[in-house]
């Protein structure tokens, strides 16, 4: 029984199909599939029925996939533990926001790539939240306020925001004052979110209302400079906008409590080589200052 074989079959797995495990792997459809016959043929067993949709598990498959990871897992953790620390090896699939990702990590990734030649690292920009075992992913870069789950969460910076709305809006409807006036108010949201202010040295906790939703940072920037409700957003995305007056910060005497950076990971007693070192480049990078609009590119 090859590890490869294995890998590849944990892929498949995730995936839900061939054609989407070879895209991860960096193969072609055939070797994916000669891989898996191979292992089936060792083993005697089915564990992957094809469909015209894709591959779904048998009940052998659903058992032996949690087995497997885990083998491909200690093999890389036994790999990593008699390499230098300098020598990172494989691949890195990191999901990261669509709103900061490109500007923000996307260098980060760039000098990782750079001063390890042999680790390919394939990076997706997305705001929704991954899942990270059933998508394939090694790692994934959240900010904001972390929903409770069973990852394993590493703080690398602080991220600041700002409540806004535009000249416009304001000159309609007022501006709120307090978090209460806030309900009263059309908010732009992500979807259901809480919002967070510090009253003296208490957080206060607001479910906005409003008619325009959208899953990505940059989409609500837009709604608030064209004075659809007021936005609760991150500094980097809005302090230009604050620059140039196209946005106001409001509600400043209730500011926005800090939020966080994170590297997520499933959980695992050792966490892989390579995610530990993108972690401390991240902290590196933003540990002090966190996000701001002025250091993007960098």
């Amino acid at each position: 029984m090859d590890i490869e074989e294995l890998r590849t079959f944990v892929e498949v797995a995730d995936a839900r199909g061939v054609t989407a495990a070879a895209r991860r792997l960096g193969v072609s459809k055939s070797i994916v599939s000669r891989r898996l016959a191979r292992l089936e043929q060792h083993l005697g067993v089915q564990l992957l029925a094809r469909t015209t949709h894709g591959a779904a598990l048998t009940e052998a498959g659903a058992t032996f996939r949690d087995y497997a990871a885990r083998v491909c897992i200690e093999i890389d953790n036994a790999k990593e533990v008699i390499l230098p620390w300098e020598d990172v090896r494989g691949r890195l699939r990191v999901a990261a926001p669509l709103s900061f990702g490109p500007t923000h990590f996307s260098p980060v990734f760039s000098q990782m790539a750079q001063r390890h030649p042999d680790l390919h690292i394939h990076a997706d920009y997305s705001d929704r939240f991954v899942d990270l075992v059933a998508e394939g992913y090694d790692c994934a870069i959240r900010v904001g306020h972390l929903r409770d789950s069973t990852l394993i969460a590493r703080r690398v910076g602080p991220i600041f925001g700002k409540l806004v709305a535009s000249p416009a809006y304001i000159e309609a409807h007022g501006a709120p004052e307090t978090p209460d006036e806030i309900l009263s108010h059309q908010a732009v949201t992500q979807g259901t979110e809480t919002w967070q202010f510090m009253d003296g040295d208490k957080i206060v906790m607001v479910h906005p209302q409003g008619r325009y939703k959208a899953d990505n940072g940059i989409s609500l920037v837009a709604a608030a400079l064209d004075g659809v409700g007021i936005a609760y957003l991150p500094e980097g995305l809005v302090a230009e906008h604050i620059g140039s007056g196209a946005l106001v910060p409001i509600m400043t005497r209730h500011p926005i409590p800090p939020a966080g950076i994170f590297v997520l990971r499933a959980p695992s007693q050792h966490p892989a080589r390579k995610v530990k070192i993108l972690t401390e480049m991240l902290i590196e990078r933003f540990g002090h200052s966190g996000i701001s609009a002025a250091d993007q590119g960098k």
